[in-house]
């Protein structure tokens, strides 16, 4: 039997087979989750004019300290419709345009205001409390690069800098199908010898997150023709993601089946617990991910073999998972064959390190007890054991 692959030879094998979808322009309010096809440049200046970053008064410097009379309020969107002359003040809100003739502007806590006049007690300096037109960025200026995710603060960026619309990969179509004639919804009385079924919904979520447009298909029996009619509606979209079927037992058929569609395998089996019977294949364009049915292989499979392809597929620059280093705050015992996903909580270790608890119960079928971890631990494979406080690399869940 072939040597099984390392998880870096996997995920290496994955990403050369995967091409970024076409690319197309989206509205930025509807581009959140979604990747930049291209370097997107600022339509403005950030910001477009000299503002006041308190309420207070502006000023000029050279005109402080002393008591200034007050000729006009200026508000956030309302600029004054004079330039300041020497001796003069006006107030001003945050935000404001800090108006021609001024070079500071005196936080309002800082002054004392009698009738029409403000009393300035100390010296200002030129450019205090003032935020320079252009001292974010310039119109032109590159705001984000190609490959880039667009979260909440890339967002307010791009809309601060003028951007309205954005050109980005396509949303990958994904399609999820569960096996096993012993699986039932959710809320169905169950028979003997049968399960709800969990890992659609876990991997649907999976694939949303990472910014796919998922299609559940019904699970389906351990029935030759029922997995063939489903596996061909599958074959339809850009990634199709299996759970169960991938071992050598009689009923696993999703393999051959999938082999008798057209699907050239690429590799099945990697060194990693759990998932080892995880299976890859493409089918022209379309990359078809086979995972483990326990439910917890299903989840650690997708972080570190699909996940990477969906995001590739989408033109991220940096697909592969990142691992953070952190401290085991319990003794962990390696595997001579395979690295191993350890489900854990995160805690602050004493050092300023992330400690890292191992939960109880790390069978792959324990999927209610992988609700509590917040990371997975990788412990590379080896003879030994890992003590208390080694340094150890984790992957963050959700």
């Amino acid at each position: 039997m072939a040597e099984l692959l390392t998880i870096e030879e996997a995920q290496r094998l994955i990403l050369e087979r995967v091409r970024p979808l076409a690319v197309e322009r989206v509205p930025l309010e509807d581009a959140g989750g979604r990747v930049l096809a291209e370097p997107v440049r600022a339509a403005v200046d950030l910001p477009p004019f000299a503002s006041s970053a308190m309420d207070g008064f502006a000023v000029r410097s050279e005109d402080t300290p002393g008591t200034l009379p007050i000729v006009g309020r200026i508000a956030a969107g309302a600029p004054a419709q004079k330039p300041l002359r020497a001796g003069e003040a006006m107030a001003i809100s945050t935000g404001g345009v800090v108006p021609e003739g001024a070079d500071a502007v005196i936080p309002i806590e800082y002054v004392v205001e009698r009738d029409n006049d403000v009393e300035i007690l100390e010296a200002a300096s030129s450019g205090a409390a003032v935020r320079p037109r252009g001292g974010d960025l310039h119109a032109g200026d590159t705001v984000l690069e190609a490959g880039e995710r667009l979260d909440p603060v890339r967002l307010g960026a791009l809309a601060a800098a003028g951007v309205a619309e954005v050109a980005c990969s396509a949303r990958p179509r994904a399609a999820v199908l569960t096996t096993g004639t012993e699986l039932r919804r959710p809320g169905e009385p169950l028979g003997p010898g049968e399960i709800y079924e969990a890992n659609g919904l876990i991997l649907a979520a999976q694939l949303a997150s990472a910014g796919a447009d998922v299609t559940r298909l019904p699970a389906v029996a351990d029935d030759e023709e029922a997995h063939r009619g489903a596996l061909e509606r599958g074959l339809d979209a850009d990634v199709l993601v299996t759970s169960g079927g991938v071992s050598v037992g009689p009923h696993d058929l999703v393999r051959r089946i999938e082999a008798e569609l057209g699907v050239e395998e690429v590799f099945w089996r990697v060194a990693v617990k759990p998932g080892k019977p995880v299976a890859f294949g493409v089918r022209g364009s379309t990359l078809v991910f086979g995972l483990p049915g326990n439910p917890v292989s299903s989840l650690v499979g997708f972080e570190l073999f699909v996940r990477p392809a969906v995001l590739a597929l989408q033109g991220y620059s940096d697909p592969l998972p990142r691992f953070e280093p952190g401290r085991l705050a319990a003794a962990l015992r390696q595997n001579p064959a395979r690295d191993e996903l350890v489900r854990a909580r995160s805690t602050d270790a004493s050092d300023g390190a992330v400690g890292l608890e191992p939960l109880a119960g790390q069978e792959s079928h324990m999927i209610a007890r992988a609700a509590a971890a917040d990371v997975l631990v990788l412990v590379p494979r080896g003879g030994g054991e890992l003590p208390a406080g080694a340094p150890v690399r984790y992957l963050r869940l959700g």
